[in-house]
């Protein structure tokens, strides 16, 4: 599958039933040729009107089906949100 495909699909959190948003990114490990982890940007800031400063970094390991439409996940989103690094 390649990113471009990823990037269409909807993160939906099994755990809480919510939307995350879609994948903008990809973490691989270059030396197994793997990827480790999904980016998705986290909750906006101020009505969505600033964008947003962290985003959810979920491991592949937590990811528990790709479908067509949507990427089932479980996790805790506190444990995985991240501040983006400037």
């Amino acid at each position: 599958m390649r990113l471009c495909e990823l990037r269409d699909k909807e993160v939906i959190n099994t755990c809480t039933c919510t939307k995350l948003g879609s994948v903008v990114d990809l973490e691989i490990n270059e030396c197994e040729g793997c990827v480790e982890a999904i980016i998705v940007p986290g909750p906006c800031k101020t009505w969505c009107i600033l964008g947003t400063d962290s985003e959810y970094v979920i491991p592949y390991s937590c990811i528990k089906n790709i479908g067509e439409d949507i990427i089932l996940v479980e996790i805790r989103e506190e444990k995985f949100l991240k501040k983006c690094e400037e």
